[in-house]
């Protein structure tokens, strides 16, 4: 027979070690995924950036003479526009080109909307908030941002930023639809209702 005290110290030492076993589990993983009490889906950036990453390079031909290509995307997020911004770089190739090929910059900006067809989270209304070419100036250079920035908005319209499983947004018998969508400086809240 065990003794009464004996038993409560032994759970508490397993519910103890339950816990300590819970805190060692890595930071991130504690990040992600849908908080019961707040009835909040979260992502962290580095978990964003990982699925945007797979999408690139995007490639867009403009009516033949400009052919544009985003690689190597980086996602920032800015919670005080509630605004996701990824900067890639741009290459813009053209037979009227001399060189016939320019590389630089691209910063864009964008709103996120939910797309409930396919369960993702996507850019809306992207805008170019910055454009640089190396080597090129003057006329040549306005001429070039306004083409690339203009394909860069189209290519990345619509583009999936984050897309969810079906049990991320069900707990029991209960499915979650997506509410507002707030940025934080590390991550992505998104509201379930």
């Amino acid at each position: 027979m065990t003794h009464p005290d004996l038993a409560s110290r032994r759970r508490l030492l397993t519910s103890g070690g339950a816990l300590l076993l819970l805190g060692a589990a890595p930071l991130r993983s504690a990040w992600a995924g849908f908080n019961f009490f707040t009835s909040e889906y979260t992502a962290s950036r580095e978990e964003l950036q990982a699925q945007v990453a797979k999408k690139f390079p995007l490639r867009q031909s403009a009516g033949g003479l400009l052919d544009v290509t985003l690689r190597d995307p980086r996602l920032d997020l800015d919670p005080g526009a509630n605004r996701a911004m990824l900067t890639t770089a741009v290459t813009i190739a053209s037979p009227f080109l001399n060189p016939s090929q320019v590389g630089g910059q691209l910063a864009v900006s964008s709103m996120l909307r939910y797309d409930p067809e396919t369960l993702s989270l996507r850019l809306d209304q992207p805008r170019a908030e910055r454009v640089v070419f190396d080597g090129v100036g003057g006329q040549d250079a306005v001429r070039l941002q306004r083409a690339g920035a203009a394909v860069a908005q189209e290519l990345l319209q619509g583009q999936a930023l984050h897309t969810f499983r079906k049990e991320d947004l069900t707990v029991g018998r209960k499915t979650y639809e997506i509410g507002d969508i707030t940025m934080l400086a590390d991550g992505i809240k998104v509201q379930l209702r």
